[in-house]
């Protein structure tokens, strides 16, 4: 059953995020699987709380074993250490 991370970003400083993390998580996450079905900037919420201006990502991945390996993989630790102090972020799982 596919699963999807469902991740809101409200990134503090664009240049360096998007210079370094965005290329190696997005590399990291083909080369394991994923695939990005929405990378967008300057959400609007309609209801709830969040920060306005926020980007929307969601990753689908073939199953939830899958997103749970990139998730807990010593890979992605070194890589989401590259957007440390950058950007506020919320990541969601979600099997459907």
């Amino acid at each position: 059953m596919p699963a999807w991370f469902i991740i809101i970003a409200h990134v503090h400083d664009l240049q360096p995020f998007m210079s370094r993390y965005s290329p190696a998580v997005a590399k990291l996450t083909e080369e394991m699987g994923g695939t990005y079905i929405l990378r967008g900037r300057g959400g609007q919420v309609l209801e709830g709380e969040g920060p306005d201006g926020a980007a929307g990502i969601v990753i689908e991945w073939p199953d939830k074993e899958s997103a749970l390996r990139f998730w807990n993989s010593p890979e992605y630790a070194e890589v989401k250490k590259l957007r440390e102090g950058l950007a506020d972020i919320s990541v969601m799982l979600v099997e459907g």
